[in-house]
Order: C-alpha cells, then sequence, then structure tokens
C-alpha cells in the first residue's frame, strides 16, 4: 500500500534522506523513530508530494505519487503535529466541511454524528466551537474525516508530541483499530512507547538512513530503547 524504492532526496550537498525502502500493506502500523533531521518528516512530505524525490519511486496503492498526484491523495489521509481546523466553527461544521471536501459531497447529520462516536469524541462536544478543544480532540476530528474519506492508507507526523497519556492512549488505539479494518499507517515519531505499544513494525532512522528495522512484538521495550540510543550514539 505504501513503498518507497531506493527513495533519496537531496539539497544540494545535502542529503536528507539516502536511499530508503520500504513496504508497508494493508493493515501495517509502522513507525520511524528517530531524532530532529533523521529524515522523517521528509519521507512523510514525499509520500504526500510535498516535495519532489532526487532519485526512486513512492507508491501510494501501486501508483507512483510524482505521476499520478490526484489519484494517489484519493487513498490517503494526513494528519500532521498540528491539526489545524477552524476555530470559530463547532466540531461537527469542520467535520461536515472537510469530509465534503474530501468526498465531493456532503454526509448526513446521522453519519456525522456517528463519526464522532467512532473515534470516541463526546457527542456533547459536537456543538462546541474547536478552539476550546484540546489538541487530542481536534486529531480525533481529523481522524473523523480520514474515516469518512475511508482512506486506504494514514501519514501521521509526531502525533502523540504534546498530548498526555491518556489522550495518546485512546489516539494509539485509535490507530490500532484503522488497522484492524486493514489501513496501512505510517507514523513518524520521538516515543518509544508509543511506536512499541502502536507499532506492528519500527524502523529507527538516522541521517537520512534507515538503520534499523524491527518487529514491535519480538523486542521488550527496555531492548528498543537500549537500541535506539546505541544508533544515536554511533
Amino acid at each position: 500500500m505504501l513503498q518507497a524504492i531506493g527513495l533519496t532526496k537531496n539539497y544540494g550537498a545535502q542529503t536528507a534522506l539516502d536511499r530508503l525502502d520500504l513496504d508497508i500493506q494493508p493493515g501495517d502500523i509502522y513507525a520511524l523513530l528517530g531524532a530532529n533531521g533523521a529524515g522523517k518528516t521528509t519521507t512523510i512530505n514525499l509520500f504526500l508530494n510535498f516535495i519532489a524525490p532526487s532519485a526512486g519511486e513512492v507508491r501510494i496503492n501501486g501508483q507512483d505519487v510524482t505521476k499520478h498526484p490526484l489519484a494517489t491523495k484519493q487513498d490517503v489521509a494526513y494528519i500532521p503535529e498540528q491539526v489545524n481546523l477552524y476555530g470559530v466553527l463547532s466540531g461537527l461544521e469542520n467535520l461536515d466541511y472537510f469530509s465534503a471536501l474530501a468526498l465531493g459531497k456532503r454526509l448526513p447529520r446521522e453519519r456525522l454524528m456517528a463519526l464522532f462516536d467512532e473515534v470516541g469524541l463526546d457527542q456533547s462536544a459536537a456543538g462546541k466551537r474547536v478552539s476550546a478543544y484540546s489538541k487530542g480532540m481536534r486529531q480525533k476530528v481529523w481522524i473523523a474525516v480520514a474515516l469518512a474519506k475511508q482512506a486506504k492508507a494514514l501519514l501521521l507526523d509526531e502525533p502523540t508530541s504534546g498530548l498526555d497519556p491518556q489522550a495518546a492512549s485512546e489516539f494509539s488505539a485509535l490507530l490500532k483499530r484503522a488497522s484492524d479494518a486493514g489501513v496501512a499507517v505510517l507514523t513518524t515519531t520521538h516515543d518509544l512507547f508509543h511506536a512499541k505499544h502502536t507499532a506492528t513494525r519500527i524502523g529507527i532512522m538516522k541521517k537520512g538512513r534507515l538503520v534499523e528495522t524491527l518487529d514491535s512484538r519480538q523486542i521488550a521495550e527496555t531492548d528498543l530503547q537500549a537500541l535506539y540510543l546505541q544508533h544515536m550514539g554511533n
């Protein structure tokens, strides 16, 4: 569903991403770990076709994103670190507006309220202005948009940054539900706990290169931390 093949991004003499290979299947949750500047956000931006690769290919659902930019965006939903919604509108109005943009049609109120339930938002929050929402609540609205769109893949950039433990746990549960429904998930994070307890696979990046790939079910959290620190120290 999400593939990177020899993916490289150069900025002049600087290599931001160096021959990255990824193959993320439906139902996978792949977490990219790494320090700032490791190439994680560059990877997400390349999948979204926000920037062009210097070499290699990026594919979503078998299609090259540079050759089919509109078609590939139909299959994916993007959740940035800071979700931008219209603060003067209610949660329901934001969901109505953005789902209509994604689908080309408006959904009935009953379906919008059902989406609120699916992402764990209390229906009493539907009529409240988003300016009063927490970060976790705003992210849930955007997950609801992705569900409305029936996205086949999710791309997330540092989704648990700034969330309290309960909100992070609720967000992880949403990703696992998406995975159970066959959605492919690629998420970047600094959070080893989030990666270990949410992802099915973990990749460790350093200076634009993927230096380790792990099955999260086969490594203890303490071992992951030790391995991560070892790579960061080399």
